[in-house]
């Protein structure tokens, strides 16, 4: 029968042979070079026989060891991943702060696919989700602006609507066309914060007068339903569209490569304790995989490079 003490033992030697010495497994291992040798002479002792010859090359197997090396790296590989396993189904809490049309329009419509892979990780977003806000700095956190953090993306903002209104377009002066036509407002736009109808038309045409006219609101998030309702026409970023695009409930009015950047990017700040949770780095992993798959879709899009996101 393997005890815990001949796991550790075996754990030793194996490393003593990959490294090629007693001091290279006992910094890999976190303990004293004497710690590594008795370990293995515990194990010789136990099976009766030399495991390692020691030479100016370092060390190496006996012929008994070179045997049995190929079932010790399968084995420690399935104890790995055996602990890994184990480890991640631990019930573990995610709590994020996020920009509010970001978190409503892109991540949470995606996180579902998260969930169902990793049902006993528990999230917290904005306050809300499946565990309550707790005190202190969040695991993960993303704004948009040019402070510290890691760049995510900077948007591609271009003119949105529901399917109906590009017909309502279709027949006016080229140059003119949204003379008179219902537009919608950000308030982040009107502030100047990030583009919105004024800089298009400034840069595009289809309109001189009212530029700034029309119904305003908080955010995109709450601006998304008058939208696919044929309300008005929109200047929004198109990553937090995306979805909605697929499935057909609104459109693009207006040919893509006619499109602004924003001001500011999208940026993540991760706090560093949880950076090293298998959890956390699990999370990031997908995340990461979601943006790049977005970004791809926009770039196809538009034909534009919308981002700098890291690797």
């Amino acid at each position: 029968m393997v005890t815990t003490t001949h796991l550790r033992s075996l754990q030793a030697l194996d490393m003593a042979l990959r490294k090629g010495s007693l001091k290279g497994a006992a910094d890999a291992l976190g303990i004293t070079p004497a710690a590594v040798g008795q370990r293995i002479r515990a194990i010789e002792e136990y099976l009766g026989t030399d495991l390692l010859l020691r030479g100016r090359s370092g060390l190496q197997p006996t012929a008994e060891l070179e045997m049995a090396r190929q079932d010790l790296a399968i084995a420690f590989a399935a104890l790995d991943r055996a602990s890994d396993m184990l480890d991640f189904q631990r019930v573990s809490e995610i709590h994020i702060v996020a920009e509010g049309d970001w978190s409503v329009l892109w991540l949470e419509p995606r996180l579902e696919t998260f969930r169902a892979a990793h049902p006993n990780i528990k999230f917290c977003i904005n306050g809300a989700g499946d565990v309550p806000l707790r005190l202190g700095a969040p695991d993960l956190r993303v704004v948009q602006d040019n402070g510290p953090g890691e760049v995510l993306y900077t948007d591609i903002l271009l003119p949105i609507s529901g399917p109906d209104n590009p017909r309502r377009i279709a027949d006016w002066d080229s140059d003119l066309t949204m003379e008179g036509m219902p537009l919608l407002h950000l308030d982040e736009q009107l502030t100047g914060a990030q583009p919105g109808w004024v800089d298009w038309f400034q840069a595009f045409g289809y309109r001189t007068s009212g530029p700034d006219r029309g119904v305003h609101y908080q955010n995109a998030r709450l601006a998304m339903e008058p939208v696919r309702q044929e309300v008005g026409f929109l200047v929004c970023g198109l990553s937090l569209v995306l979805r909605d695009l697929e499935s057909g409930q609104i459109v693009l009015p207006f040919p893509p490569d006619q499109h602004l950047m924003a001001r500011t990017p999208f940026r993540m700040i991760v706090r560093p304790e949880a950076e090293t949770r298998p959890q956390m780095q699990r999370f990031l992993a997908w995340l990461r995989g979601e943006l790049r798959t977005s970004l791809q879709v926009m770039d196809k899009i538009t034909g534009a490079t919308s981002r700098n996101l890291t690797p």
